[in-house]
């Protein structure tokens, strides 16, 4: 046997005819992608990161034309400070000699630390500060960045003095910087360079609006000055708030937005304890000191103060919200290991699976309820408790109501519905009163911005809904009409398609049916359609651009986006809410999105993304009228290099009737005249897509359309249509005349024909190579051959019992094994696995989170047993799909050389023919090809 080695040619193609390159594995990290995207408030500038995956970014910052003012390699993150005079980001060392250093065993302490760099957009100055841990810029002011420093490196001093000529006294021990004793907190004027610098720092909060900052510190290197501090920017002082001991812990601290109250929780107990007593403390603009506002155990609700919960003050200042728990549950530290008894004990009614319970062990140990501390009263009023334990309240902590719920009485009957409906109650803010509103709600629900109405979406009766929260009237907005997913094909109630948000006062209720946008009445439930694109099949949805929006206003222009569900193009549309007009702004075989304004720009401009099967969703710069876009960053310029491909529609009738739609990818260089392999890629609907930029990508899961279209293949992709309880023979119903209908085009070679999927679509193929021989390779990725096993089984990530998803969800069988257990077993191709025929690569996990491993295995030992051609790879301890690059960099070459042998007759790769022996697991891959003929 003769070895072809393939580490520098694996996958080689020669193209005597084409002058682009056909893409090869090593081509897929070359390509970039766009991150932490940031416009200017002003809207002159734009900043973004840059880079290929897992590789070093760079920090690229241009103005709204595109012009480039600076970039900077090793860049993390960015942003420009709220008056959009200066940048600040983070840099670190290359991430190669990173590599290196870990390779050389260096400790994570001695790899190289973060270095801020500060870039004034003035004067074109770059400063640079080394050894800074993190960084925080104000939300809505500017001035100054606040970072904290990593503690120093100890340094080997000179000993070679001896200690008798040392005459110095003998000086205190240092105080290391480190978790346990703080970090120093550096306050840096952006333009003047001066910096004070807090000691010792735990932990800080900047006020979003006015220039003040609170911080806990554990005191000076004496530890004297230990506490609370209230820092005033535009004086550089301090205001003691609370002083205690070095020991003690500031788990919370809150600042209101004007930074004239604040909050903080305390726990001043150094002993060991397993059971703390933190006190809750505020202060207000004009106190001496702080107060003690709620103390464990002496409150109302006879509840401990919560070290976990987030302190949130209203946006009117005049509350504080915190959270109580109760007494937490302890071990006895006495005992020994060998006397502890380590046993699971489920019951049959708990309403949490126990599954379940222990992945929420962490959660449940930190739960708190929801307390309010009101400053006009000087009263604490319990919100939440151990009932009704879910809590909500609206207008930015000002409403007059509060909403809770309790979801306890249903939780055991969601193991198989997928479905939590809660009893409901109003709770007044003011008073704490109690008021019932319903039992038994099924669906989401919210609270409108200014708190006057209880909002939802009932699944079961497919009817928005509100409660007015005043009169608790109840009204069905949308009883009688489709609002609910028209092409719904679940044994479930439908969703909904969501809803674009309430106009100012809450006035009007703008909810989504397929295509439009309705406006409602919350009271009388009278409706009116504002955009009117059900005729023409134009779908229409609200675009946020004020990242301060509580309400939508009807005094300006509103930004949509708009889907053309015939031709599947994507564009933007302005709604004029005065006039009720609609004018289409951009148009075109495109899909738009990640629209971003500027938040104090006169001008009004904003950057978006077009993107195409060809294109790259580079970002564009425009206005609101959506003229003269200009592009901005050119993230792969390269591309032009490849043959590429080209995507379009194509439509067939299915076995059972249905006009069904599907992609169809083809090579660049696509000649009709000639025969091209072709691999079949399903889940369920993918249409939509059309317009979809698919990058070259390791990817985890699915085949890379571009990589495979560049080497020769034909990809299709057909949506796929369900009837209840008969998933398989829906998905062949839909997928093989779909199939057949392109090999009559005339460009399909019949006899190479390849299907891949995962998950759902790797159990769909797993279903359709025991009814058709039509593929000659199939790669299952986390299949489920056999539903009743599977049925029974745990979503270990989530702790779920996978019930639901047969009796109601995805695997849409419609019920139980017990109630129809013909269904099960017609849907099961490990009932029909010796008619296969076709030679499958299976690959599925040992840490699957959603489809439990042992479904691949029961799949790869019957084919083993009958003799059937088939491979299974399981990455060690990765979930659904293999998340390590050098995993997916695997999982990409085995599954391309897997199908370009069977469908292309290129040689045989020795992990195919041998497999990987245990022995040699991560030492020899098996990539090198088999000099011989195909067995």
């Amino acid at each position: 046997m003769r070895i072809l080695m393939i580490l520098g040619l694996l996958f080689f193609t020669i193209n005597t005819t084409a002058q682009k390159k056909v893409m090869q594995h090593e081509d897929k990290a070359l390509w970039n992608r766009i991150r932490n995207v940031e416009v200017s408030n002003s809207g002159d500038y734009m900043l973004y990161n840059l880079g290929p995956e897992e590789k070093d970014q760079k920090l690229h910052l241009h103005d709204m034309d595109g012009r480039k003012i600076m970039t900077y390699e090793r860049s993390k993150g960015g942003a420009f400070s709220y008056d959009s005079k200066h940048v600040v980001f983070a840099v670190n060392a290359l991430k190669d000699s990173i590599r290196e250093m870990k390779r050389k065993k260096l400790k994570k302490k001695d790899l190289p630390k973060d270095s801020l760099m500060i870039y004034n957009l003035d004067s074109k100055s770059l400063q640079k500060i080394p050894n800074v841990k993190s960084y925080k810029m104000p939300e809505k002011w500017s001035g100054i960045v606040a970072y904290t420093l990593e503690a120093p490196k100890s340094t080997n001093k000179d000993t070679s003095k001896s200690k008798e000529n040392d005459t110095t006294k003998v000086k205190k021990k240092l105080k290391k910087v480190s978790k346990d004793n703080g970090f120093h907190l550096v306050i840096r004027n952006l333009e003047t360079g001066v910096e004070d610098t807090l000691k010792y720092v735990h932990r800080y909060a900047m006020a979003k609006e006015g220039r003040h900052l609170v911080y806990a510190t554990s005191g000076t290197i004496d530890s004297l000055g230990g506490g609370v501090y209230r820092y005033d920017i535009d004086k550089a002082s301090k205001t003691l708030l609370m002083s205690s001991h070095h020991k003690t812990k500031y788990p919370q601290l809150g600042i209101s937005e004007s930074g004239r109250r604040i909050g903080f929780v305390v726990d001043a107990d150094s002993t060991k304890s397993l059971i703390k007593m933190p006190k809750l403390y505020a202060w207000n603009q004009g106190d001496t000191t702080a107060k003690l506002i709620a103390d464990s155990k002496e409150n109302g609700a006879n509840m401990l103060v919560s070290s976990d919960e987030q302190l949130r003050f209203s946006k009117n200042e005049n509350r504080l919200f915190f959270g109580l728990r109760t007494t937490p549950i302890v071990q006895d530290t006495t005992l020994l290991d060998e006397e502890i008894v380590n046993v699971e004990v489920w019951t049959y009614d708990e309403p949490r699976l126990y599954t379940v319970q222990e992945l929420d062990v962490k959660n449940d140990k930190k739960k708190a309820y929801m307390s309010l501390y009101d400053f006009t009263s000087n009263k604490m009023i319990p919100v939440a408790d151990t009932e009704y334990d879910l809590a909500r309240y609206s207008d930015e902590g000002n409403s007059r109501y509060a909403v809770l719920g309790n979801q306890t009485p249903y939780l055991l009957q969601s193991q198989w519905t997928a479905q939590r409906p809660m009893d409901m109650q109003r709770l007044d803010l003011n008073t704490g009163e109690r008021t019932d509103i319903a039992k038994k709600v099924y669906g989401g629900s919210s609270i409108s911005p200014k708190g006057n109405y209880l909002y939802g979406y009932s699944r079961k009766d497919s009817t928005w809904y509100t409660y007015n929260l005043n009169t608790l009237k109840y009204t069905a907005l949308t009883k009688g009409r489709q609002f609910y997913n028209e092409l719904h094909d679940y044994p479930d109630d439908p969703y909904s398609y969501g809803y674009a948000g309430w106009t100012e006062n809450d006035a009007k209720f703008l909810i989504y049916d397929r295509f439009d946008i309705w406006s409602f009445d919350p009271d009388t439930g009278k409706p009116e359609n504002l955009t009117n694109g059900r005729a023409s099949k134009v779908r229409y949805r609200y675009v946020k651009l004020d990242n301060e929006e509580r309400s939508i206003s009807e005094s300006k222009n509103w930004m949509l986006s708009t889907f053309n569900e015939g031709n599947k193009y994507g564009g933007t549309a302005s709604y004029n809410p005065k006039r009720k007009s609609l004018k289409q702004l951009e148009e075109g075989p495109y899909s738009y999105g990640q629209i971003a304004m500027a938040q104090n720009d006169k001008k009004n401009r904003l950057v978006f993304t077009r993107q195409s099967f060809t294109d790259f969703p580079n970002f564009w710069s425009t206005d609101l009228s959506f003229k003269s876009p200009k592009q901005i960053t050119d993230a792969n310029p390269q591309q032009g290099d490849y043959n590429w491909g080209t995507s379009e529609m194509v439509e067939w009738t299915s076995l059972d009737g249905k006009l069904l739609r599907g992609m169809l990818i083809k090579p660049e260089n696509f000649d009709s005249k000639k025969k091209y392999p072709l691999i079949v890629n399903f889940y369920e609907k993918s249409s939509d897509g059309l317009y979809r930029h698919r990058a070259p990508s390791y990817g985890r899961s699915t085949i890379n359309y571009p990589f495979y279209a560049s080497r020769g293949y034909v990809i299709f992709n057909p949506d796929v249509y369900y009837r209840d309880g008969y998933p398989g023979e829906s998905a062949f119903n839909c997928v093989i005349p779909g199939i057949t209908m392109l090999i009559e085009k005339g460009f399909i070679d019949k006899d190479n024909i390849g299907v891949q999927g995962h998950s759902w679509g790797g159990y769909q193929i797993a279903y359709l190579v025991t009814k058709t021989d039509i593929f000659k390779a199939a790669e299952s990725g986390a299949p489920v051959p056999n539903m009743i096993s599977a049925y029974g089984g745990i979503r270990w990530w989530t702790g779920l019992s996978r019930q639901f998803q047969y009796e109601h969800t995805q695997s849409r069988i419609g019920g139980t094994p017990w109630e129809y257990p013909q269904r099960y077993i017609e849907n099961s191709p490990i009932f029909n696995i010796d008619k296969i025929n076709t030679p499958l690569l299976i690959m599925h996990n040992d840490a699957d989170g959603h489809v439990p491993w042992y479904q691949g295995i029961e799949f790869f030992v019957s084919l083993r047993r009958l003799g059937k051609p088939s491979w299974f790879l399981n990455y060690n301890d990765e979930p659904h799909w293999p998340l390590k690059m050098q995993n997916r960099v695997d999982f990409n070459i085995r599954m391309a050389q897997f199908f370009d042998y069977y469908l292309k007759g290129e040689p045989k790769p020795i992990w195919m023919d041998r497999g990987v022996p245990a022995i040699e697991k991560g030492i020899n891959q098996g990539y090198e090809y088999i000099d011989s003929d195909k067995d």
